[in-house]
């Protein structure tokens, strides 16, 4: 087994149930089509990762998910809110013996293979490692053990999380280091900004 893992948190492809703030703008059919090229992107990046990787959907696996014929590991999201989700996955895998766990979503289109590999080797020198972005949240998590405490306490989806993560850190004493900041797509105007780099013209 290797020793590190790399969790995918990921939604299923739902009309009406993913990037939300996108379809208040753009309808959600094109919420759905663009979070489908952010679905692929992402796992673009993941093909040639030693990692072993878990995708955790949101709902259900799906029949036929994407790279079926790569060696994913599939499961399900529980918990009542993000941070418990997060939690339940983390603790999932440290309990199967992986030494290193790291979690991605799959909004950031700037997302590229280096981020993570970098997130790995950081994580040999310090407790935590994370991935900051550009609207105050993190698009990468990884630590050693886990800690239950980044996970409760922290109002998901504002711009404090990133800063809250800290602070908790710093009263845990725990040492961690940060990769390149990077922008999610949660509104039009992040789309606008990305939009020409994708194969397929939405």
């Amino acid at each position: 087994m290797n020793r590190t893992a790399l969790i995918v948190f990921q939604k299923n492809e739902i009309l009406g149930k993913v990037k939300t703030r996108l379809a208040t703008t753009l309808g959600d059919e094109m919420a759905l089509k663009i979070y489908k090229q952010l679905i692929i992107h992402t796992h673009n990046q993941l093909k040639q990762l030693t990692a072993d990787t878990y995708v955790f959907y949101s709902d259900h696996i799906p029949s036929h998910p994407e790279n079926e014929e790569l060696m994913y590991r599939r499961k399900i999201q529980t918990g009542m809110d993000l941070g418990e989700r997060m939690k339940n996955a983390f603790e999932s895998l440290f309990s199967e013996g992986y030494e290193q766990v790291l979690i991605i979503g799959t909004d950031c289109a700037a997302l590229e293979q280096k981020h993570i590999t970098s997130a790995i080797t950081k994580l040999e020198l310090v407790d935590v490692v994370i991935g900051p972005a550009e609207d105050g949240g993190y698009y990468l998590l990884g630590m050693k053990k886990l800690i239950p405490n980044l996970f409760f306490g922290i109002e998901w989806s504002t711009p404090y999380v990133m800063s809250k993560t800290l602070e908790k850190l710093t009263h845990a004493n725990l040492s961690h280091d940060t990769t390149e900041m990077l922008s999610d797509i949660d509104t039009a105007a992040d789309w606008e900004k990305v939009k020409l780099n994708f194969k397929e013209q939405l």
